[in-house]
C-alpha cells in the first residue's frame, strides 16, 4: 500500500499520519489555528462579525467593499484552512443575506478569486463543508482544558447562536468518539494480515464501543440545539446550489468562471468516519444513494478521502465468514448493529429538526393573516424535504440504515 511507508517494520498496513488523520483527533483539524495574518485583518473583522452582519443586512455592502487581498501570504495547511472556513462563512452569508427568495447570481470577485485559489490548494470545493464547518471550526477555551462542549467553542459564527454553536460542537463530539474507531480500523487490517484472531476480535469490540460512543454523543444535540432556530434560522446557511430550487443555476465565481458552478451543501455524509467505516464492514450501499455518498467524498479533504479509499475492498467480512470463528462473527455483527443503530438515531433527530420543524413552519404559513415578513429567517421552502447536500432525506437515510442491516453475517 503506497501512504504505508515502512511497512517491514510494522504490522500495521497504513499509518495514520500519513492521511493527515491524528491520533488523538481523528478526522478533525488538531487544535485549529483562530487567526490569520495581519494582511488578512479584513476578512477576520468580516468574519467575526457576521451575525450581526447578516441580521442587519449590511454583509452585502460590507464585501463589496473589501479590498481583493492575495493568498500568497498563508503559509501551511493550517493558515489555509481558516482561510477556508473564513471565506466559506462569509460565502454562505452573502449568498443566503436575505433568505432563499433574495439569492444573488454571482459571487463578487474580491471574495470569489481568493477562496478558489484558498480551496485549489486545500484540494476542497469553494463552498463551506463538514470540513470547515465543524473539523476546522473549533477552540478549546481553557488552551490546556478538556475536549468537552464546557471547554469548547466556535472559530467563526452565522446566526443561530447558541443552537448553531450546540449544533457544531456536537457534531464535533461525535467525531472525537470515533477516535477509537478509527485506530480500530488499522488494527483490524493489521490483524487481518497477520491471521491475528485475537488482535481482530480486540479492534471489532473497540470499533463497536466507538460507534455507541458517537450515538452517546449524537444524543446531546437535545440539550444544545432548538429545533426551530435549526429549521428557521440556521439551515438555509448550510444549503448549497446544487439540486437546490432556490438556486436552479448555481453560483458564477466571478473572475474564476464566467459559468455558473453548482456545488452541494453541507451534509454529515461528508464526514469520513462513517464512510471508512461502511468500507471496513463491507456495508454496499443501493446504487443512487451509493452515487450520492461517493460524490460528497469529493467535499473531504483529499488525504481523508485516500484513507477511504485505502480500504476499500477490505477482506473483513470475507476472513471473518471463512475464519468460522463464532467470537468474530459475533463481534463483527456488533459493530454493523452499532452502525445501523447509529443511523437510525439520526434520522430520529432529522424526524426532530427538520420533518416536524418544517410541518409547523407549513401550518404557521398557511395560517390566516400570517405575516410575509421579510424573506431573511424565513424556513427554506426549497428544502422541506431536501437534506442541505442535495438529497431526498427520508429516502436517503433510510436507505443507508437499511443496507448497513443487511450487512450483518447470518449465522
Amino acid at each position: 500500500m503506497e501512504a504505508s511507508g515502512d511497512t517491514e517494520e510494522s504490522p500495521l498496513p497504513l499509518a495514520l499520519t500519513s492521511f493527515q488523520v491524528s491520533e488523538e483527533f481523528g478526522f478533525l483539524l488538531p487544535d485549529p489555528l483562530t487567526e490569520l495574518p495581519a494582511p488578512y485583518g479584513p476578512w477576520m473583522d468580516i468574519a467575526h462579525d457576521l451575525p450581526r452582519l447578516i441580521e442587519s443586512h449590511q454583509l452585502r455592502s460590507r464585501v463589496h467593499q473589501m479590498p481583493q487581498l492575495s493568498t500568497q501570504h498563508l503559509r501551511g495547511r493550517e493558515e489555509l484552512h481558516l482561510a477556508h472556513l473564513v471565506l466559506g462563512f462569509i460565502t454562505m452569508g452573502y449568498v443566503w443575506q436575505e433568505g432563499e427568495e433574495g439569492t444573488v447570481q454571482v459571487l463578487p470577485q474580491n471574495l470569489a478569486v481568493p477562496y478558489w485559489e484558498v480551496s485549489q490548494a486545500l484540494g476542497l470545493p469553494p463552498i463551506l463543508s463538514h470540513a470547515d464547518f465543524v473539523l476546522a471550526n473549533w477552540r478549546r477555551k481553557d488552551p490546556n482544558g478538556p475536549l468537552e462542549i464546557e471547554n469548547l467553542d466556535t472559530i467563526i459564527m452565522l446566526p443561530g447562536g447558541e443552537s448553531l454553536r450546540g449544533f457544531i460542537l456536537v457534531t464535533l463530539l461525535v467525531e472525537k468518539a470515533a477516535v477509537p474507531g478509527i485506530k480500530a480500523i488499522v488494527r483490524a487490517l493489521g490483524a487481518i494480515l497477520q491471521s491475528d484472531e485475537e488482535s481482530l476480535h480486540r479492534a471489532l469490540e473497540e470499533l463497536a464501543g466507538a460507534i455507541k460512543a458517537m450515538s452517546a454523543a449524537l444524543r446531546r444535540m437535545h440539550d444544545y440545539v432548538d429545533p426551530e432556530v435549526f429549521y428557521s434560522v440556521i439551515r438555509i446557511f448550510l444549503s448549497g446550489w446544487k439540486d437546490n430550487p432556490a438556486m436552479p443555476h448555481g453560483l458564477i465565481y466571478e473572475g474564476v468562471s464566467p459559468e455558473p458552478m453548482a456545488f452541494s451543501g453541507g451534509s454529515a455524509a461528508q464526514s469520513t468516519v462513517l464512510h471508512a467505516f461502511d468500507e471496513l464492514l463491507g456495508i454496499r450501499h443501493r446504487q443512487d444513494t451509493a452515487a450520492f455518498l461517493h460524490r460528497m467524498r469529493h467535499y473531504m479533504p483529499p488525504a481523508h478521502r485516500a484513507f477511504v479509499e485505502e480500504i476499500q475492498g477490505a477482506s473483513l467480512r470475507q476472513h471473518v465468514l471463512s475464519s468460522g470463528d463464532e467470537r468474530l462473527r459475533a463481534a463483527f455483527n456488533r459493530c454493523v448493529s452499532a452502525l445501523a443503530a447509529f443511523r437510525s438515531y439520526h434520522i430520529t433527530i432529522v424526524t426532530k429538526y427538520i420533518a416536524s420543524a418544517a410541518a409547523r413552519a407549513k401550518a404557521r404559513r398557511a395560517e390566516p393573516g400570517a405575516r410575509a415578513g421579510s424573506s431573511a429567517g424565513k424556513p427554506p421552502a426549497a428544502l422541506e424535504t431536501q437534506g442541505t447536500g442535495g438529497s431526498h432525506i427520508f429516502s436517503f437515510l433510510k436507505s443507508v440504515r437499511d443496507t448497513t442491516r443487511e450487512g450483518m453475517i447470518s449465522a
